[in-house]
């Protein structure tokens, strides 16, 4: 059988996805191994006495070489050592835009202090589009536009005082989430252990404004 009908028949067993491939090449008469190599060498092939091993990518065209091969009245045997597929593309986190709003919340507030009692955050919306809708289902929170047309504002108060209930909070996002709303929440501002005397909370002035 000719050497390129030898690489064929390999071919169509391979599978679909596959790389590269392994192959050997074993010239019948020794004598022609140097002629051979000269013809084989396009494919860099690695050599011992009159065996030949071959790495063909996916893309590469043996076919040719061999005929060439053929051509010449260089009789051999083409054999199969293996077959690669690509390796799989790593797993990609989604970008901390697109990832839900409450697994976001539950991050931020396991890097808080553990004794914390006040925080001011922010979650900007991805879209204009997502303002309207968002700010209602964020209403427990008390939302409140600042620095950006889709940037909203709120407190928590994660014992007691001015700001909504953590858990609150998070039902909030749970319900953003279900909607498909997206968009990326930050903790601007935390306040541990404050004691409540005669007043409901910590102030804080931000650009002027108190929040």
């Amino acid at each position: 059988m000719k050497l390129v009908e030898q690489w064929h028949e390999i071919e169509a067993r391979l599978p679909e996805d596959w790389s590269s491939v392994e192959l050997t090449f074993v010239v019948a008469e020794d004598e022609r191994a140097d002629q051979a190599a000269l013809i084989l060498a396009p494919l860099t092939p690695g050599r011992t006495a009159s065996s030949f091993r071959l790495t063909v990518r996916r893309g590469q065209d043996p076919a040719r070489v061999l005929r060439r091969l053929d051509a010449e009245g260089i009789r051999g045997r083409v054999d199969l050592v293996g077959a690669e597929a690509p390796a799989p593309e790593p797993a990609r986190s989604l970008p901390e835009r697109t990832r839900p709003l409450a697994e976001q919340w539950d991050e931020v507030v396991e890097q808080l202090p553990p004794d914390w009692s006040d925080v001011y955050a922010e979650v900007e919306l991805n879209s204009s589009d997502f303002l309207q809708r968002g700010a209602l289902l964020l209403a427990p929170v008390n939302p409140a536009r600042y620095d950006g047309p889709t940037t909203l504002r709120f407190r928590v108060a994660r014992v007691s005082g001015y700001g909504v209930a953590a858990a609150m909070a998070r039902r909030c996002f749970e319900r953003l989430d279900r909607e498909h709303i997206t968009g990326r929440l930050r903790i601007l501002r935390v306040l541990s252990a404050t004691s409540h005397v005669a007043t409901q909370g910590p102030v804080w002035r931000v650009g002027g404004r108190v929040v």
